[in-house]
């Protein structure tokens, strides 16, 4: 599937991490196919990958909570996917939704050495299983409303694909999830439009 969910030679098996932020890669777990949903998070396993690959911990302690985290994974999307619309649309919305999942990540500060024997503080979680894996994902899209730049959460413009991203680009322009793939195939229909009006 291309970035914007639809079947190509780029067919991708696992979340687009194209969002340049984990809110906005949160949402993208969703993506179309042929005018369908496609949902990547069928099963908490699948939301275990997810999290390994943005470097959170990721483990299901048994399979009531891989069902847990699969049911509250996909509740904290729809939280996220709500307040992310109404900011974007500068509206405050229902914080008190994503409450419950900030209050259940309870997590303490902890002295670590790094690779180079040199201290670090870092934060541990002592929450239960679920709740830690899924608060430092509830903390993105609690900081992204907080510290973000409503302006520079954008959906990508090809009208095919519903995939967000954060634009970091210097000059504010990006349009597209992947210039690679949304970005040219755009361009390669519309020169295509250009050659049938001419011919």
């Amino acid at each position: 599937m291309d970035a914007a969910g639809k079947p190509s030679e780029h067919a991708w098996s696992e979340p687009p991490m194209l969002g340049d932020h984990l809110a906005l890669d949160l949402l993208n777990t969703e993506a179309q196919r042929d005018g369908a949903t496609v949902d990547y998070w069928d099963s908490g396993a699948a939301v275990c990958r997810w999290l390994a690959q943005h470097g959170l911990p990721a483990a299901a302690d048994s399979a009531a909570h891989a069902a847990t985290l699969l049911a509250q994974g996909k509740s904290l999307r729809a939280v996220a996917r709500k307040l992310i619309l109404q900011y974007k649309d500068k509206q405050l919305g229902d914080t008190a939704s994503l409450d419950p999942y900030l209050r259940a990540y309870l997590s303490a500060p902890q002295l670590a050495r790094d690779s180079d024997g040199l201290l670090t503080l870092t934060r541990v979680a002592h929450a239960e299983p679920v709740a830690a894996l899924l608060g430092p994902v509830a903390e993105a899209v609690a900081q992204l409303l907080v510290d973000g730049d409503a302006a520079l959460v954008k959906q990508c413009e090809h009208p095919d694909c519903v995939l967000w991203f954060y634009d970091r680009t210097k000059a504010h322009k990006r349009r597209w999830c992947s210039m690679a793939l949304c970005g040219n195939r755009y361009k390669a229909a519309q020169f295509r439009k250009k050659g049938v009006a001419t011919s």
